[in-house]
């Protein structure tokens, strides 16, 4: 497949400040591209590419907090600015509401990683230091079963992406939970 070149991750900072305020989103974004970008090595893909996609895949959520628009509007901007097809189309894809197939590897690992990097923030928030670094992927996996912690989150979610991906659901909370841990020091402030 012949891809187009893709924004820096400066660029792609540029715009994810321009657009979002609030630190928690931006730190999600954040959590998002670091397992984005170790799902990419893992699999021999471009760590740049899909490190990108997941900092900007929400990057229109303060403007568009409405599943009519998120994260359609947002798109249609990274297509004015000439983002590839295949980044916007990721991006279209994690969220199911739009309908959007996703067929790529990078799509469904953006799926994936969306929910889970949120929940796994949500765990550590919980702990004494409020660090990820002491977080256990066990706990992780015990807090999916409870249904009053992180209302937000779908769990349904979480479980498709996995199973999207082909892997164990235990697997592939221990490995984000990992790259998350290996760049902490860029998100966790």
């Amino acid at each position: 497949m012949t891809t187009t070149a893709c924004p820096s991750r400066d660029e792609a900072l540029a715009l994810l400040h321009e657009w979002i305020e609030n630190p928690a989103l931006r730190k999600h974004c954040l959590c998002v591209e670091a397992a984005m970008r170790a799902h990419a090595v893992r699999v021999g893909e471009d760590p740049g590419r899909w490190g990108v996609t997941g900092l900007i895949h929400d990057f229109d959520w303060e403007r568009h907090p409405d599943l009519e628009r998120h994260p359609v509007a947002g798109v249609a901007v990274l297509r004015e600015k000439g983002w590839p097809e295949d980044v916007c189309t990721a991006v279209l894809g994690h969220a199911s509401h739009t309908g959007v197939a996703r067929e790529t590897l990078m799509a469904k690992t953006l799926f994936a990683v969306d929910e889970l990097c949120g929940f796994i923030v949500a765990c550590s928030l919980v702990l004494p230091d409020k660090s990820v670094a002491n977080l256990e992927a066990k706990s992780v996996k015990k807090k999916l079963g409870r249904a009053d912690f992180a209302r937000n989150v779908s769990r349904e979610d979480i479980v498709q992406g996995a199973a999207g991906l082909g892997v164990d659901l235990d697997a592939h909370v221990a490995f984000t939970l990992e790259a998350l841990k290996a760049s902490r020091e860029g998100w966790e402030r």
